[in-house]
């Protein structure tokens, strides 16, 4: 497996999101560190996330959640670093009701394909990404996508615990990258 960079949205993921369970059982899984968890600055969060790929021997795979996976399209438009792939999972409509104004920076998301594998993992019921919303994305960014159900935003509040679903098809999509 590559080494894994996690990228959790607004507020950081706590103790009992997957994306910080998956980083306790998996010493591979290194989370980005930008200045705030809770007033984003897009500038910041691009050059975190430019440290955190740089800093992996061979390249890395982004494992992105909510507000990430804008931030996973804004660093590919403006950095040439080489990544194996993105899983991004419950990409937020910036345009939506509920979109966050402490992250108005994100919002003019650049709608073109991403330049590595990247997959869209999506709920039909996610309060933060209508799912055509979604759809669209992941056609302007040449994702894949899947679908998973009504799981809410695929976070704490989902109650997925370690989320084996998601680690499975984090797996599969890992095995089809080149090494």
């Amino acid at each position: 497996m590559h080494d894994t960079i996690t990228l959790p949205g607004l507020g950081g993921s706590g103790d009992t999101h997957w994306q910080t369970i998956w980083e306790r059982d998996d010493a591979r899984f290194v989370r980005f560190q930008p200045a705030s968890w809770d007033q984003p600055d897009l500038d910041d969060w691009e050059q975190s996330l430019e440290r955190a790929v740089r800093s992996c021997a061979t390249p890395p795979v982004l494992v992105a959640h909510s507000l990430a996976c804008l931030l996973v399209a804004h660093w590919a438009a403006r950095f040439p670093s080489s990544i194996a792939g993105a899983f991004l999972v419950a990409v937020p409509d910036p345009d939506g009701a509920n979109f966050p104004m402490e992250a108005a920076a994100f919002k003019t998301v650049p709608d073109r394909a991403l330049p590595f594998p990247s997959l869209v993992i999506a709920s039909t019921d996610d309060p933060y990404g209508d799912i055509r919303a979604t759809r669209q994305r992941a056609s302007a960014w040449r994702s894949g996508l899947i679908v998973l159900g009504a799981l809410g935003h695929i976070n704490a509040s989902s109650r997925l615990g370690d989320w084996p679903q998601g680690r499975a098809l984090l797996q599969a999509f890992g095995a089809g990258l080149s090494r």
